[in-house]
């Protein structure tokens, strides 16, 4: 495949891995690491704020070329929409920690408020600034970036999101939760309700003939336009798109769609037909595994998504290397038994899906982050903890008893084929082995390894990733002895770079952290989560 810039290595030349065993992509590097946020700036280029990233890019939407223009170790955490004020100003809402900032147009970042829950939608009109929180009882407020106490304008939102000026003067909003569009006046006065039963609001964008477009969050990609001059008719148009979530319009009237399920940038055209600008990818990957047909699944935090098969059915709107099956949010964790797919999710569930059916059976919730999960000789599941530090098995009957407890930060697990457990530790730098007997319940098999996360069991070896070295690692569980398999791996941030993980929050404004995923083939070669730059690597 073509090299081609992307969030680890900017010139695109940076081999998948190097080290005893050749290591492939079976997807191209992600240019961009979701996409939330779009609008055009000063310089005609397409701004495209990135939560999971931390970054904000700039598009060429003749070319597709990306800019880092807010990198990802700057003051920005979870940047989610962006706005343009009238001197070039970029506004920018930080998600996770609560803040709003401005950065000027020689680059000096200011904050403008720290004191917003879940700050999502803005909208710049004229010189003033408007910001609405993604939250239950949510508000829409005044932020006054020369100083000034914030004027709240609407609350109880279900979830606000994107939100922009209506040729009428008012601001037009979505409620997520409540499949309703509302609009208030910017300078005071009760909110009205402009449309209900809208499918999955996400984002509301007029076009230049003030035609409202209500973005749908759901996987089939809808668009509804709103005809609010006459009739109020509407028209749906589906684009195949999972996850939108904002669009832009450029001076001749053309639609530009983000993803957060998948990145990119996308032209959608009236009648649903859609050009890729910035081609699609993984937002991690994270968990990663292989059924026994051979079809390889990653969880990727919004989605169950694959690399795509060549050839001709990697056509259409998710080309270019990586397709979604579902939208099931906070996946991170993967296991393969069968025909099924065990799954971990940060809101603290583990469920089983049958991809076959598309069904999906709830085995436990109320756990404190799981992450890493395998299948156990007699079926059970195995699942990292890793909020609670311990190792838990949930057994046929969805009965969850505590295997080990006691640990520093486990987030991965693995099986032999005697049934032992593996669990790696990627704080203390240790993978350990569960013990029977109360008495000694882990047995440390390798350390000093930096920051184990992913684990695979291959005969009589076990393989490990070490995100801080970049390396695989195969210790052998006979004698011990320990090797490097891989190296220079695409895992974790890129070289040089330093970030404090923010702390898990409440759905759905929560940054997840990185977990580089491992897995065994039927032909015995690696699967590796390159969740630096976005890919699934084999590594044989």
């Amino acid at each position: 495949m073509p090299a081609r810039a992307n969030r680890f290595d900017h010139t695109g030349r940076r081999q998948a891995a190097r080290g005893a065993r050749e290591a492939r992509r079976l997807n191209p590097p992600n240019p961009l690491w979701g996409s939330n946020g779009v609008a055009f700036g000063p310089d005609g280029r397409l701004y495209v704020a990135q939560f999971l990233a931390g970054q904000i890019s700039a598009v060429d939407p003749a070319t597709g070329d990306v800019d880092v223009v807010v990198p990802l170790d700057g003051p920005v955490q979870a940047p989610d929409d962006l706005a343009f004020g009238p001197d070039g100003s970029m506004y920018i809402t930080d998600l996770t920690p609560g803040r709003v900032w401005r950065r000027g147009p020689a680059g000096e970042f200011t904050l403008v408020s720290d004191r917003l829950v879940a700050p999502n939608g803005i909208a710049c009109v004229g010189d003033r600034l408007f910001v609405n929180e993604m939250r239950m009882d949510g508000r829409l407020l005044e932020l006054f970036p020369d100083g000034g106490d914030p004027v709240v304008l609407a609350d109880d939102l279900a979830f606000g999101n994107a939100m922009q000026l209506g040729p009428d003067g008012h601001l037009y909003y979505p409620h997520m939760l409540s499949g309703q569009v509302w609009r208030t006046p910017p300078d005071g006065g009760a909110p009205e309700l402009v449309a209900e039963d809208v499918h999955e609001p996400v984002a509301v964008r007029f076009d230049r003939g003030g035609v409202l477009h209500v973005l749908s969050r759901g996987a089939e990609g809808i668009v509804t336009r709103i005809d609010l001059h006459g009739s109020g008719s509407r028209t749906l148009v589906v684009s195949g798109i999972a996850g939108l979530d904002n669009a832009a319009f450029d001076g001749e009237n053309r639609m530009f769609v983000s993803s957060f399920a998948s990145g990119g940038v996308t032209e959608m055209h009236p009648d649903g037909r859609t050009r890729e600008i910035v081609p699609q990818g993984f937002c991690g990957p994270y968990g990663v595994a292989i059924d026994g047909r051979g079809t390889v699944y990653a969880a990727d935090h919004y989605r169950l998504a694959s690399p795509a098969p060549p050839g001709p059915d990697a056509a259409g709107p998710q080309s270019r290397g990586v397709v979604t099956h579902e939208l099931l949010h906070f996946v991170h964790g993967i296991a393969a038994d069968g025909g099924l797919l065990h799954l971990t999710s940060q809101s603290g569930d583990v469920r089983t899906h049958d991809p076959e059916r598309r069904t999906t059976r709830v085995r436990a919730t109320g756990l404190d982050r799981p992450l890493g999960i395998a299948v156990a000789p007699d079926g059970s599941l195995l699942v990292a903890e890793t909020g609670a530090g311990r190792v838990v098995r949930i057994d046929d009957a969805d009965g969850v008893t505590v295997l080990a407890d006691g640990l520093g930060h486990p987030v991965d697990v693995a099986v032999d084929a005697d049934g032992r457990c593996y669990v790696s530790d990627d704080r203390c730098g240790a993978v350990l082995r569960i013990e029977d007997g109360p008495s000694a319940p882990v047995t440390v098999v390798a350390e000093g390894l930096g920051a184990p996360q992913g684990l695979a069991v291959r005969g009589d070896e076990l393989f490990t990733v070490d995100v801080a070295g970049r390396r695989l690692h195969a210790i052998s569980l006979t004698t011990g002895e320990r090797r490097v398999d891989a190296e220079d791996l695409a895992v974790g941030l890129p070289p040089g770079v330093s970030r404090s993980e923010p702390e898990p929050g409440p759905a759905p404004a929560r940054a997840p952290r990185r977990f580089a995923g491992l897995a065994v083939g039927p032909d015995g070669a690696l699967l590796l989560s390159a969740n630096g730059e976005g890919s699934v690597l084999r590594v044989g």
